[in-house]
């Protein structure tokens, strides 16, 4: 009889133990307060601008430091824009404490349920000049060549390497005073995506799948319009 009991016992114990094994642990995936630092976006990095940071954390550790609101992908993942700090110190300086300062980095997708975080290819994307905006997977902004010299709209989705929409906008003015395109603008139904080019121009195009085509062409500036009336 004892012998009995004692067989029961191990073989609930060894049942608890297998199952605790096989449950999926759970993570947290959170992020911080936001906090204001000063960002340096024009070639001579002398104009500031004031961003607003927070940091991410995976079951209460930092993981990352992030700018921008997170947009949900779906109920589990959802995709956010990293910041983080390079030494601005020079050679003779390396004896003295750090001068760290902040740059926008690439974005991330962050799985909560596995607490994973991967960093999302966006082709074409530059840190100065993309404004990015999503809706569902699909990511819209314009993006530079690898010359630098040349703007693109582009169209792509977080898990696809090569752009659904790559046209050429045309050249970067090196005398504008900040990035020459806003953020796109979404809708739905079907989905559409608007680009605003300085002088009042935009782009409109319709995606579907993996595919986008132009919807309306490019408008002219109220200036032009004005002139031929």
């Amino acid at each position: 009889m004892r012998k009995l009991m004692f067989a029961t016992l191990l073989w609930m114990l060894a049942s608890a133990v297998m199952t605790q094994a096989a449950a999926p642990r759970t993570h947290t995936v959170t992020l911080g307060k936001a906090t204001t630092v000063k960002l340096f976006l024009d070639p001579d990095e002398k104009k500031p601008l004031d961003i607003k940071i927070r940091s991410l954390f995976v079951d209460g550790k930092l993981r990352e430091f992030t700018t921008g609101d997170a947009h949900d992908i779906t109920e589990r993942q959802f995709v956010i824009q990293r910041v983080y700090r390079v030494n601005d110190s020079l050679p003779h300086e390396e004896r003295t404490p750090p001068r760290w300062r902040w740059q926008r980095g690439g974005w991330l997708l962050v799985d909560r349920a596995s607490a994973r975080i991967t960093p999302i290819r966006l082709p074409f994307f530059d840190a100065y000049y993309s404004e990015v905006s999503w809706y569902r997977d699909y990511a819209a902004y314009c993006g530079l060549t690898d010359t630098g010299d040349k703007l693109l709209a582009i169209v792509t989705q977080a898990a696809t390497r090569k752009p659904i929409l790559r046209k050429q906008l045309g050249p970067v003015n090196p005398a504008a005073d900040g990035p020459e395109c806003e953020r796109p603008a979404w809708e739905r139904q079907p989905p559409r995506v608007t680009f605003n080019l300085r002088e009042n121009k935009k782009l409109i195009f319709t995606v579907r799948g993996r595919a986008a085509d132009l919807a309306v062409p490019a408008e002219t500036s109220s200036s032009d319009e004005d002139e031929s009336d």
